[in-house]
């Protein structure tokens, strides 16, 4: 039996390396009742086939010369061997429903069966984006109710629910900062943006984007933003300052409402990312911290499944000062109390700086969060944010004695905590192979060497929604593994991952030279 398929990839888990293993080979490449997959074009038949169609009729040719001349190519196959294809490649793919997922910044969370079986009932699931307003009132009266909540937990004044995904936001809060200053004259004279090292990677790349010029502010030893340097950095020439808060290395900002006072004073907006809005929901209004716009991630804070390509959403909000250059569509309460969207940038949205996305936004992710928050209450989403931070806090107290904390134990993380390599210093394990040693353990890997102010950075979000019991599970695991490491047992992590479908990948060959598709001989 081959031990490789045609595209030179390992049929079996042990045929990559298999002087390594110390485990039987098995005649099949199937282990217990985990049964390896090939592609499915390598288990097809000429003349197989799951279904039995009539010949179509004669009909005339109308593609003008441009019909395929040569076999498209399918597999033959039957029924059963299609649906146990994709079975067996659903039971590979590992998910937020088949174990806890502890990756920073935009950690995947559960996503309540009640959201679901709302965001399908048909009156949602089956709208089209150009029904006539008569026929969906129920739908806008949905999204101004989600509105209402999200004005009211972040204490601003305007939302544009439109964006289809937190970077998307950025871009949409970023937009009407650069449309604000248009019209006062300075878009010229203000091109510098300030952005932190702590912040989000996507901050700077926003900015970019929309032509403004980045200037990072360093940290503090307390991994926030240190004031004298952003002091060192303001001027009549920012236009405003993209923090994170809470931020990547897990902190609160302290400093936040004397940041958004001189940057105000110098003429600057504030942008907060408001990806980790999740920890401190209920808690903290973003608008009494002085904040000029915020992107919200629903998938995160809310509940709606990742994006991970769409369908996303990461509605706007705005203060006073930028919402009328806030984008369109709006929702407008008519005088016979009707809902209307509007449209175009003119009238009482004279000042919008147009469009971010075709239509409304995403009604699915819509229904998913204000279900989450209604079942909730306000005072479920104040809890939500006290257990985000107990979580983290609690991983941060079981694993400290092994792991090392680059900032020291200056006191609590906000909803993820953050560890860096120097634990494994002189082990000859980098966190690379950590992560993959906790793969065969079992567990998704946290986020790594990121942010990039922090060596080997190791950063764990639990979530607010894992129990004590899977916390403890998952400490124990990297507790084990940290001890392996400084014990010298380095050949459990320089093979890793053992016990996947698939083992270590050249990480180089993957990244720049990447098989994305079958190819026949």
């Amino acid at each position: 039996m081959s031990a490789m398929n045609t595209q030179g990839r390992a049929t079996r888990p042990m045929a990559a390396n298999d002087e390594t293993e110390t485990a039987p080979e098995t005649f099949t490449g199937n282990r217990a009742l985990h049964l390896e997959e090939k592609p499915i074009f390598e288990k097809g038949a000429e003349g197989r086939t799951g279904v039995d169609l009539p010949e179509p009729p004669a009909v005339a040719d109308r593609l003008g010369g441009l019909a395929r001349s040569a076999p498209v190519g399918l597999p033959g196959l039957s029924e059963p061997q299609v649906v146990r294809h994709y079975t067996r490649l659903s039971q590979k793919n590992y998910a937020i429903d088949a174990g806890l997922f502890p990756l920073g910044s935009c950690t995947m969370k559960h996503n309540p069966r009640l959201n679901e079986r709302l965001a399908r009932l048909p009156g949602f699931a089956d709208l089209h984006p150009m029904q006539p307003e008569s026929t969906i009132q129920g739908a806008l009266q949905l999204m101004q109710e989600l509105s209402h909540w999200i004005l009211t937990l972040t204490g601003m004044p305007a939302v544009a629910l439109s964006p289809g995904a937190g970077a998307h936001g950025e871009l949409t809060g970023m937009a009407a900062i650069r449309a604000a200053l248009e019209h006062r004259g300075e878009a010229d004279k203000r091109r510098k943006v300030l952005v932190p090292d702590s912040a989000h990677g996507t901050n700077p790349a926003t900015a970019a984007s929309l032509g403004f010029q980045i200037e990072s502010i360093e940290e503090d030893d307390r991994g926030r933003v240190d004031f004298k340097a952003f002091e060192r950095h303001l001027g009549d020439d920012v236009a405003a300052i993209m923090l994170t808060n809470p931020n990547t290395c897990g902190v609160f900002e302290y400093d936040i409402r004397r940041i958004a006072d001189a940057l105000h004073e110098a003429g600057g907006y504030f942008y907060c990312d408001g990806a980790n809005f999740n920890a401190i929901v209920g808690r903290v209004r973003p608008g009494d911290l002085g904040v000029d716009a915020m992107h919200l991630n629903l998938h995160k804070t809310f509940s709606t499944p990742h994006g991970g390509g769409g369908p996303g959403s990461g509605p706007v909000v705005y203060s006073e000062a930028l919402a009328p250059f806030a984008p369109v569509p709006r929702l407008h309460r008519n005088a016979d109390g009707t809902l209307s969207l509007i449209e175009r940038a003119e009238g009482e949205a004279a000042q919008a700086f147009g469009r971010v996305k075709g239509f409304h936004g995403q009604m699915g992710m819509f229904v998913r969060a204000l279900t989450y928050m209604l079942s909730h209450g306000s005072d479920g989403l104040r809890q939500v944010a006290e257990d985000a931070v107990l979580n983290a806090n609690y991983l941060k107290a079981r694993l400290k004695s092994e792991f090392s904390l680059p900032y020291g134990d200056t006191g609590p993380c906000m909803h993820e905590v953050l560890f860096d390599d120097h634990f494994l210093k002189g082990t000859g394990v980098s966190t690379l192979d950590f992560a993959k040693a906790m793969i065969d353990e079992g567990f998704h890997p946290m986020t790594m060497y990121f942010p990039l102010v922090v060596h080997g950075a190791m950063l764990i979000e639990p979530t607010e929604t894992e129990t004590k019991n899977a916390l403890d599970e998952f400490a124990d695991a990297l507790l084990g593994l940290a001890r392996a490491a400084k014990a010298g047992d380095t050949e459990r992590f320089a093979q890793a991952p053992r016990f996947a479908p698939r083992k270590r990948l050249d990480e180089t060959q993957a990244a720049r030279k990447p098989v994305l598709r079958w190819q026949a001989d």
